[in-house]
This record gives C-alpha cells, sequence and structure tokens, in this order.
C-alpha cells in the first residue's frame, strides 16, 4: 500500500513534538485483520526514503509461544489470544530497545512455518525510530499494561468489524468454508472484540481507509 502524504506528516510531526531520548518507538495496534504489518510497512518506508535505515520494524508476533508450548498449555487453539504471547519477553525486550545502547536481535514469526524464529533481524543500535506492531500493544490488562512505558507515541488501526470478518476469513483460505467459519468464530473475532473493547485510548487512530486523525 501506499501512504498518503496527509497520513505520514501527521506522524512525522506528532514525532517533532515529541521531547523523549533521541530514539522514538511507535505502538501500531488493532484488531486481527486490521492491517498492521501492510501499515507498519508502509509507514517504515516513507521514514526511509526521507534518510536511509532510520526506521526498523518490530512485529510483536515473534513473541508467540511455541506450538508445543500452547499444547501443553491447552492453548493451541486459542493461538493468538493474549495468553499465547510472551508477554515478560517482549516487555524485557523492548526496554533494552528503548535504551538504543546496543544492536539487539528480535524473533519473527513465520506465517508458513507457523512458528517464531530467534534472533531473526537485528535492531541496529543507530536506528532512530521503531515501529512495533501489534494486536495487544495497548491492552489494558495485566502484563500488557507494562508495555505503555516504552512507546513514545501510540495508533490504532479502526476497521469495522464486517471488513475485518472478511479479511481474517481470506487468511483462512488454504481451509474449507467450514473450518475457516469456526477459527473466525472461535478465535479471531473474540480476539478482535479483545481489543476494541479493551484498549487504551491511541495518540492517533488511522481509519481503514489508513488516515490517520488526532485524537484530541
Amino acid at each position: 500500500m501506499l501512504l498518503s502524504d496527509e497520513t505520514f506528516t501527521l506522524f512525522r510531526r506528532k514525532l517533532e513534538t515529541l521531547t523523549s531520548a533521541d530514539r522514538k518507538i511507535i505502538a501500531i495496534s488493532g484488531p486481527p485483520g486490521s492491517g498492521k504489518s501492510t501499515f507498519a510497512d508502509a509507514l517504515c518506508a516513507r521514514f526511509n526514503q526521507e534518510r536511509d535505515a532510520q526506521c526498523q520494524i518490530i512485529p510483536m508476533d515473534g513473541w508467540h509461544y511455541n506450538n508445543a508450548v500452547l499444547s501443553a498449555l491447552g492453548l493451541q487453539a486459542r493461538k493468538g489470544a493474549p495468553a499465547s504471547f510472551n508477554i515478560e519477553g517482549l516487555t524485557n525486550l523492548l526496554s533494552r530497545v528503548k535504551e538504543a545502547s546496543s544492536d539487539i536481535a528480535v524473533p519473527l514469526f513465520d506465517r508458513d512455518l507457523d512458528l517464531s524464529l530467534a534472533s531473526a533481524r537485528i535492531i541496529s543500535r543507530k536506528t532512530e525510530i521503531i515501529l512495533v506492531e501489534g494486536n495487544y500493544l495497548l491492552l489494558d490488562q495485566p502484563g500488557w499494561q507494562d508495555l505503555r512505558p516504552c512507546f513514545d507515541l501510540t495508533a490504532m488501526l479502526d476497521v469495522p468489524m464486517d471488513i475485518l470478518k472478511q479479511r481474517l476469513l481470506a487468511r483462512w483460505g488454504n481451509l474449507s468454508k467450514e473450518a475457516a467459519q469456526e477459527k473466525v468464530t472461535a478465535n479471531d473475532l473474540p480476539n478482535a472484540r479483545l481489543v476494541l473493547d479493551n484498549s487504551v485510548s491511541a495518540d492517533l487512530i488511522v481509519g481503514n481507509s489508513f488516515e490517520a486523525e488526532l485524537r484530541l
């Protein structure tokens, strides 16, 4: 996707008002199917058009528990729900990323393999802008609340529920229609409602058109 000049300018202008440390960490949150990865990729590309290698992305999905752990915990069917993530590990790493004192290796989730790959991306200590994207970054629940001090700016992707459902069904296109419907109904949509109903207010709201507006 192409990010509009208006949206990018709003993010850039908001960053310029911040008086925190040289490194800025932006949280890109939203329910499953809202387009977080696509939006983060587009925003990162615009920052790097200004100056090469000034922005990198850390996806929250890298902190999925391994499937064997999920099975042992009885959570395999709820993979993608908050309990299926290593929130303490994510919080600890983002605290180190905020310090910007050294290069840091972060995990990435491989959808084809359905597992996280350790040390799959290096975040340079010189990178000025870090985009963290994930469903539950603004979740107002124990554990997830500890992420908040890590962020200098927050954004929430706002997409109508009917569009979310269409996108989520398409995500399970490799399954039968009945199996895809079961996945979405039993896990994806409850996760989406949790994000929408239990997240703190973000600094920026980004609609389905990916046009951003300030929450005053």
